[in-house]
């Protein structure tokens, strides 16, 4: 079982930006794959960026439509963290934002942190 804690949401204002982090438990993190999802009110859990470990320092990475080229997600093992960067925020990005991990390095996500919520303000 993979501990995982998210950081980072807040209130901002549309066109704002928010770097949400997630630190992970576990000594190999570095052949995790690891994911954002989100979920708004009323509507189901969605996918957002995750990473694929490929091998070694390889990973694929991959986005929604709705927020690739404003969203980045990335990683620093050495302090078993994700982050999703997320730039030109809009009034629908409003949700909270989960971090889920998969050991086997996939993105069969079976462990899930316990979210944290981004406002975004029109």
């Amino acid at each position: 079982q993979v501990q995982l804690v998210e950081s980072g949401g807040g209130l901002v204002q549309a066109g704002g930006s928010l770097r949400l982090s997630c630190v992970a438990s576990g000594r190999t993190f570095s052949g995790y794959g690891m994911g954002w999802f989100r979920q708004a009110p009323g509507k189901e859990r969605e996918f957002v960026a995750g990473m694929r470990w490929s091998g070694g320092s390889v990973y694929y990475v991959d986005y929604a439509d709705s927020v690739r080229g404003r969203f980045t997600i990335s990683r620093d093992n050495a302090k078993n963290t994700v982050y999703l960067a997320m730039k030109s925020l809009k009034p629908e990005d409003t949700a909270v934002y989960y971090c889920a991990a998969d050991p086997t390095g996939r993105t069969v996500y079976n462990n899930w942190g316990q979210g944290t919520q981004v406002t975004v303000s029109s």
